[in-house]
């Protein structure tokens, strides 16, 4: 089977810092017809359970610890027996909405691999402390959670966030990646490392 990358765009909130915001996520699906990794199960268990089918789930990966992120984790999992994988640096978010429970840790430079082909866990820091991005060479593809969108890099006015230290990631881990590849966002449309490597001087000018 072919590897690939399947996209569900689900819908609800994001809560921090006192504030609520309406958001629509981006949930991956990276595998074949028979293996699949979901990447930041937000919002909508039943449709991620729904787009995975049959296929064995082999982890659910958080990008980071923010609740739109992570609020389909915990019962994707319950409902398949995978483990839930998620950088250590963002406990202290991941333990606002599950108190209760421990995921395992993912680290930079950790490989993951599902169908045939490798994922690279590259350690963003920025948007939030345990940020990561998921590298898959053989598909060309970066899955960038919030560290990187179309036009800039993620947010960083909140708690445990910080403008510089997401320019630092995106210049150190994305932009060196082949221009070519796709980047795969948490919310919104897709661009590219060659697109937003052009910009990258502008974000330092603009300072937020």
């Amino acid at each position: 089977m072919v590897a690939r990358v399947e996209r569900l765009v689900t819908s609800g909130t994001f809560s921090l810092d006192g504030g609520t915001w309406e958001v629509d996520n981006n949930v991956w699906l990276l595998g074949d017809d028979d293996e699949v990794i979901v990447v930041d199960a937000a919002h909508d268990p039943a449709a991620i359970l729904a787009a995975v089918g049959g296929r064995a789930l082999l982890a659910v990966v958080c990008t980071h610890g923010h609740d739109d992120h992570i609020g389909g984790a915990g019962a994707v999992a319950d409902a398949t027996g995978a483990p839930i994988l998620l950088h250590a640096s963002d406990q202290m978010l991941w333990d606002v909405v599950y108190p209760d429970r421990t995921p395992s840790q993912l680290a930079g430079g950790d490989t993951l691999e599902v169908a045939g082909v490798e994922v690279h866990v590259l350690h963003t820091p920025g948007h939030s402390p345990g940020g990561v991005c998921l590298h898959v060479p053989a598909l060309g593809v970066v899955l960038s959670g919030d560290t990187l969108f179309g036009g800039g890099p993620g947010a960083t006015g909140r708690s445990y966030s910080d403008f510089p230290t997401i320019l630092d990631s995106i210049r150190g881990q994305l932009l060196p990646l082949p221009p070519q590849t796709r980047v795969l966002t948490g919310h919104g449309d897709e661009t590219s490392v060659g697109a937003e490597a052009t910009e990258y001087d502008a974000w330092v000018a603009r300072g937020h």
